[in-house]
């Protein structure tokens, strides 16, 4: 299995803070990666420097082989190829549903607006809102929206999805739906990485969970080995704590 994503000693500072400090990782085509650790610990920030949303201080990161922050690099075709889906949802207010699905493959992916709007309808189907094509983001539940973010990021046909806490924005009830939305996409083989305080989800659903700690990776490995074996101290405080 080839390499999809390969991150070499990913190091972020905001002035003295140092958030990340020397993160490697690889990404191989149908994993489902889940990220855990407690709140600072650096995740999220990790998820935005995949897609440079915020830039790294040093370090590389490739896909398929390529620099992703070398001048020459089209960083917007990127960005429809590793998708992301952010906790608050980043949805536009002044479009429907529809449209927020149509945006990106017609201004991106250069598709016409007719083409947009079936793989549109396609994907909103897939994740259950069919019936709301027309809803503006004002009027759906928390978890509606964010079943609407996730179909938007797969409209562009990504080869990697990146989810940042997709359900922390979310009331307890409505976690599931988003939830079930996305075990269905792990189902279906979509490449994923998950920034996620769903414990559950991470043991059941993801091929490889990574715990981070005050900005570095302290241990990885499947879901088996981390719930019921971690070989760290900080990983076992961790869990104890949460689970």
């Amino acid at each position: 299995m080839c390499n999809i994503l390969e991150i070499n000693n990913l190091t972020k500072s905001f002035g003295d803070n140092d958030i990340l400090r020397g993160i490697s990782l690889t990404v191989k085509k149908g994993e489902v990666i889940s990220i855990i650790g407690s709140s600072g610990s650096g995740k999220s920030t990790f998820l935005r420097c995949l897609n440079l949303l915020e830039k790294p201080t040093s370090g590389e990161i490739l896909y398929h082989g390529n620099d992703i922050q070398s001048k020459k690099f089209d960083i917007h075709r990127y960005r429809a190829e590793v998708g992301m889906v952010f906790q608050n949802f980043n949805l536009f207010d002044n479009m429907t549903a529809l449209q927020n699905c149509c945006i990106g493959q017609v201004k991106v992916l250069k598709l016409s607006k007719e083409q947009a709007k079936q793989r549109a309808l396609e994907y909103l189907e897939k994740v259950g809102m069919l019936q709301y094509i027309n809803a503006r983001p004002s009027q759906l539940s928390g978890g509606q929206k964010q079943r609407v973010a996730i179909a938007r990021a797969l409209c562009m046909n990504p080869e990697v999805v990146l989810f940042d806490e997709p359900t922390s924005a979310l009331d307890p009830e409505m976690v599931g739906e988003v939830l079930s939305v996305m075990t269905g996409l792990a189902k279906s083989g979509l490449t994923m990485i998950v920034v996620t305080h769903e414990m559950d989800f991470a043991r059941d659903v993801s091929t490889r969970v990574v715990f981070m700690d005050q900005g570095v990776i302290v241990e990885e490995g499947s879901p088996d080995v981390i719930f019921t074996n971690p070989q760290e101290q900080r990983t076992r405080q961790f869990l104890a704590r949460v689970l």
